[in-house]
């Protein structure tokens, strides 16, 4: 069955925007399809429906394609722990840490693991869109490539690539891009698509006459800059983040740790309209805030010794004594206990490291991690939540006893005996719109407007698939593709 892959010419060009987009634009036009990325790179995951973990990037696209998120649509997912090594995690389930020398060993395995996942999908779907990773001009990782040409070439796809205007540059990372290229990888890229343009279309014209000119390839569209996008973000930290200036808006704020995970738990939060949300770099002034949130972390040993070097300890006891609320997801939940221990050293090297003291309970890391959706009752409000877990470890004592969700797997969490403080180790828990309104009460803010942002999403899904169809010639790129809009959509109806 028919597969295109979107590649970019850097990494944030706009290939998870642009392969969402696509996948929306074929389901509304009653077409079969599902996303793919072979090899992922990202701290912001998602629990599957066959319970695995998968890129969260990948998750959306599931949700543009009308389908639930299945490990088979990103069997190679890699978390970064330090600076040359990450967890892999090979159809949704961890296989332990590799240093990037170890990985490039293990790719033979890890080809036969993608491979195997999109046979499955093809045979499923009549339409598979495929995310590229990275750049597939990154020479020092050519060989036994997965994750780009390497995979388009083991599966003979087409290729679009993508690159960002606003960047600068756009026409020499194209042609370099291109350049960089073996003769049969540049066969088989189709075309370009010119992502986030800004201003007169009629200025740029010049340029794509001439970049058609010197590669013979077609400009199959130019996306504009779409101000106040709001996607989930595959890895990095929002490009636009919202802040408030009314003085009765809530002030919640967010360390911006090194190996901060799943930060897409905020987006709620920062596109709520009565909450000043920011996240804090590192060497960054920590300002005054009604609320602190702990995020989580792929690696809670080194994150906490980095909260602390970076004064949050000391910032946190003076938020505390002025009346300032404190919560922890996940790792964050971890870092407020008296101690977290890793004995068989699962997330680097073996020990213990006393936390910051705030909630009376102490955490214990275990190799086997907690992948499950959840469904549950706030204990604050009664307020119905949804969240998910992905976490190694289990917290206990006094302050367990005090739970701030009762779910369906059981109660979770710690509440502090004067209410103060909180941790839970379910992400996504400000997304059903009664549990934001909670939480944000139990921060500060009594009365707050009401933000379905399952709703917000949907929408976004929505606003992105009618600029790619005002934007691109949709037929024009499938026949490129050799690709009959007419046969996949009686196929899909043969499904």
């Amino acid at each position: 069955m028919p597969t295109i892959m979107v590649q970019g010419t850097t990494s944030d060009a706009g290939k998870s925007t642009v392969v969402a987009g696509l996948c929306r634009c074929l389901w509304r036009r009653g077409i079969s399809v599902a996303p793919f990325k072979p090899q992922n790179m990202a701290l912001n995951s998602a629990v599957t429906s066959d319970g695995g973990e998968i890129g969260r990037a990948q998750a959306l696209q599931a949700q543009a394609c009308g389908l639930e998120a299945h490990t088979d649509m990103n069997p190679i997912l890699l978390k970064p722990n330090t600076d040359v090594g990450a967890q892999v995690i090979v159809h949704g389930k961890a296989q332990g840490n590799m240093t990037a020398t170890s990985y490039h060993q293990y790719k033979e395995v890890a080809r036969s693991a993608v491979l195997e996942s999109h046979k499955r999908l093809s045979e499923k779907y009549p339409f598979v869109i495929v995310e590229g990773a990275g750049s597939p001009a990154e020479i020092n990782l050519r060989e036994n490539d997965i994750a780009n040409m390497g995979f388009a070439e083991a599966v003979d796809c087409p290729v679009i690539l993508v690159a960002d205007i606003d960047r600068g540059g756009v026409f020499a990372h194209l042609v370099g891009t291109l350049a960089l290229l073996s003769q049969s990888e540049q066969d088989r890229v189709i075309g370009f698509v010119i992502n986030r343009f800004r201003g007169d279309i009629s200025l740029l014209q010049p340029g794509l006459d001439w970049l058609e000119g010197r590669t013979g390839k077609p400009v199959l569209g130019v996306l504009p800059y779409l101000h106040g996008l709001h996607l989930d973000a595959e890895d990095a930290l929002p490009r636009e983040i919202q802040s408030q200036t009314d003085g009765d808006a809530l002030r919640v704020i967010v360390p911006a740790l090194p190996r901060i995970s799943n930060h897409t738990d905020f987006d709620p939060l920062r596109l709520h309209p009565q909450v000043d949300f920011r996240f804090i770099g590192p060497d960054d002034p920590i300002p005054g805030a009604d609320l602190i949130i702990l995020p989580g972390s792929k690696s809670v040993r080194d994150d906490l010794a980095w909260l602390k070097k970076q004064g949050w300890e000391a910032a946190i006891r003076r938020h505390i004594r002025l009346g300032g609320k404190l919560l922890g997801i996940c790792g964050g939940y971890q870092m407020l206990g008296h101690r977290i221990e890793d004995p068989a050293g699962v997330e680097g090297v073996p020990g213990e490291s006393e936390g910051l003291g705030w909630l009376n309970c102490e955490t214990r890391l275990q190799e086997s991690k907690q992948l499950f959706n959840r469904e549950g009752r706030m204990t604050l409000t009664d307020a119905e939540v949804h969240g998910y877990e992905i976490h190694v470890g289990t917290t206990t004592g006094a302050d367990t006893q005090r739970p701030v969700i009762l779910g369906d797997g059981g109660p979770d969490g710690a509440l502090s005996e004067d209410g103060m403080i909180a941790g839970t180790y379910w992400h996504g828990l400000f997304e059903h719109p009664e549990a934001l309104q909670a939480w944000l009460s139990w921060g500060g803010l009594p009365s707050s407007e009401r933000v379905d942002y399952m709703a917000i999403r949907e929408q976004q899904i929505e606003r992105l698939a009618d600029v790619i169809e005002a934007s691109l010639d949709l037929d024009q790129l499938l026949n490129m593709s050799s690709i009959r809009l007419k046969d996949l959509s009686a196929s899909s109806r043969g499904r």
